[in-house]
């Protein structure tokens, strides 16, 4: 008889076994944070500490003591902040609970004389010590801004939590305090000062003390985050774009977003070879690549390898955003990672393009009514522009942008006229006025970067409030019309999300489940650009070609979600505008399509 065991018992004997090691870090991390969620109830509710649940929850780290409710509430928090750590088998969360569990197992013995309190402690801490080779991940990038984000947070907590502790105990508070009154005791007791609200017996005390641990705890943990090293994310350096120009001089050509490899708050890793390289970003420990790898197609599997060791190494969590497919087929295959359809790229063929037929009628009609209206373009490579039309252009660009902070991480460079970018392509809009504004006759933006050597892709579109609509349609037309003579043979526009969808979900014999989500779509179109990007494409009859999210597990997707929308610059940590010294307001922009940026929304 073989020796080969069946799948079915294979899978019993795991379980008799235990968990697989690699899923160590996350029980354990659940553990902690079911611990501190028990400690902060029994540190809460007097009626808990007096339950069924006593028995255990007492005998919890951090509830012993006289002082078992501000020290339960102390403990649970910091539980609840470690757990995280754990399950991202951070080292230094591994460090603070292999030092917390015994000083927990001491004190439990020494006040307690609970031996359930030790064997407890020790119970959690037996996995950590046991596989502590699991958790060797190293920090993440960090700046100053966490410190504020604990302060707000914790702060925000300590109020929750305070205001629970001073209406846990109704039938030993004297009179019957405001509302307004029990949010001053808590404010009050969080810096240790007595406040309006008392209580008959010791009650006051244990509220004092819990309150007290909350405000201790919050500005002790804001201190160390305030003060501890920085550790900040890794950025291009001169030697790195070098490199990376060098593979876009040779192999560019292949993917439209290559040139945006090139912005210089991304770090990369380059295969051994040094033929190949992934460009990326990290953002709330996801680590963000966009795009396809740089270089040789033969070289990308290295480079995937070194990407994916730095995410182990650092336990973030790996996606890429916007491949091809191309890309989508290399990255699964040497990753195991699965692939999402996120939506399509507009490509325009020039040879193909023409203002001439049905098609074509609003586009063309719009066109000749803003050239009448005394309209000009002109199409040029950076490098053909003055240092001081430059800077002219550079100044309406930001004045021009519609939000606070610039937009764009996986299709946007994040800069206009550096001398090392001659080869983009600046289009501009020019209309004389009687009286000149602040930029002249320059009315409208369109920057683009290049794609090859035969290629342009759009980074962004900007224009003047004041200017007339359509200036979007009219530089895209110059551009494409003035292609032939720069050697530009395709030219890549906007990204549709959904685009497919979209279009299925439109037409005759759309199911249902099709119909359902289009009307989604077009609902969540009243805040993002999603079918009017994909409208102002359909314009120009574009090809389309598919752009893919590549993920580990599903259950990441809203992590990486959210990452993404820090990343382009939808949610940010900045103030804003109105607060920063000497900065102007900015004007919205007028138009539905802003920029290249916003297209990864």
């Amino acid at each position: 008889m073989s020796g080969e065991v069946p799948a079915k018992h294979t899978g019993l004997r795991r379980v008799l076994r235990g968990p697989r090691p690699e899923n160590v870090p996350l029980l354990v991390g659940r553990a902690c944070a079911l611990v501190g969620l028990l400690d902060i109830a029994a540190g809460v509710f007097p009626r808990f500490r007096h339950s069924r649940m006593h028995a255990l929850a007492e005998v919890l780290p951090g509830s012993f003591g006289p002082f078992a409710a501000a020290l339960s509430l102390s403990a649970g928090v910091l539980l609840l902040l470690l757990a995280h750590g754990l399950k991202r088998r951070k080292r230094r969360a591994w460090r603070a609970a292999v030092a917390l569990l015994p000083l927990g197992a001491v004190a439990q013995f020494s006040y307690r004389h609970s031996l359930l309190g030790v064997v407890i402690s020790l119970a959690l801490l037996a996995p950590l010590l046991r596989h502590r080779d699991q958790f060797a991940a190293l920090p993440d990038p960090r700046s100053r801004w966490r410190a504020l984000a604990n302060f707000v947070l914790m702060s925000a907590g300590s109020l929750t939590l305070g205001l629970l502790v001073v209406n846990a105990h109704p039938h030993r508070m004297i009179g019957d305090p405001s509302l307004a009154d029990r949010i001053t005791h808590v404010l009050y007791g969080l810096f240790g000062v007595e406040g309006p609200v008392d209580y008959r017996g010791n009650t006051s005390w244990t509220v004092a003390f819990s309150l007290g641990a909350l405000g201790l705890l919050t500005a002790v943990t804001t201190v160390y985050l305030a003060f501890r090293p920085e550790h900040p994310a890794a950025r291009l350096t001169e030697d790195d774009e070098t490199r990376l120009r060098a593979l876009l001089a040779r192999h560019g050509g292949r993917d439209s977003l290559g040139h945006f490899a090139l912005r210089r708050d991304k770090a990369v890793v380059f295969s051994p070879s040094g033929k190949a390289a992934v460009t990326y970003r990290v953002v709330s420990g996801v680590m963000l690549a966009s795009g396809d790898p740089i270089g040789d197609v033969e070289a990308w599997p290295g480079a995937i390898e070194r990407f994916m060791d730095e995410a182990r190494a650092h336990s973030w969590t790996p996606a890429v955003m916007g491949c091809s497919e191309t890309g989508g087929e290399v990255w699964t295959r040497e990753t195991g990672l699965d692939a999402l359809e996120l939506g399509d790229e507009a490509v325009v063929d020039v040879a193909d393009f023409s203002l001439a037929g049905r098609a074509m009628r609003n586009v063309r009609q719009m066109v000749k009514r803003i050239e009448r209206a005394g309209y000009e373009t002109r199409v040029r490579r950076v490098a053909d522009l003055s240092d001081a039309e430059l800077d002219r252009v550079r100044r309406a660009a930001d004045a021009w942008r519609g939000t606070d902070t610039e937009r764009g991480f996986s299709m946007a460079l994040g800069r206009i006229g550096d001398p090392s970018d001659g080869d983009c392509l600046i289009a501009t809009a020019h209309k004389q006025d009687p009286e000149p504004g602040e930029f002249g006759d320059l009315k409208a933006i369109l920057h683009f970067v290049p794609w090859g050597t035969d290629g342009v892709s759009l980074d962004l579109m900007r224009r003047d409030r004041a200017a007339d609509p359509g200036m979007n349609e009219l530089l895209i037309v110059a551009a494409l019309q003035a292609a032939p003579r720069l050697g530009i043979a395709r030219v890549s526009l906007n990204f549709a999300m959904f685009r497919a969808a979209l279009a299925r979900g439109e037409k005759i014999g759309a199911g249902p489940v099709l119909r359902v989500w289009r009307g989604l779509l077009v609902f969540l179109s009243r805040w993002f650009q999603i079918e009017s990007l994909y409208k102002f494409n359909a314009k120009f009859r574009p090809r389309w070609e598919p752009r893919f999210v590549v993920y580990r597990a599903s259950a990441d997707l809203p992590r990486i979600g959210f990452a993404a929308m820090q990343a382009e610059g939808f949610v940010t940590l900045t103030l804003p505008r109105f607060l920063r010294r000497g900065a102007p307001a900015r004007r919205p922009c007028a138009h539905g399509v802003s920029e290249r940026g916003a297209r990864a929304a």
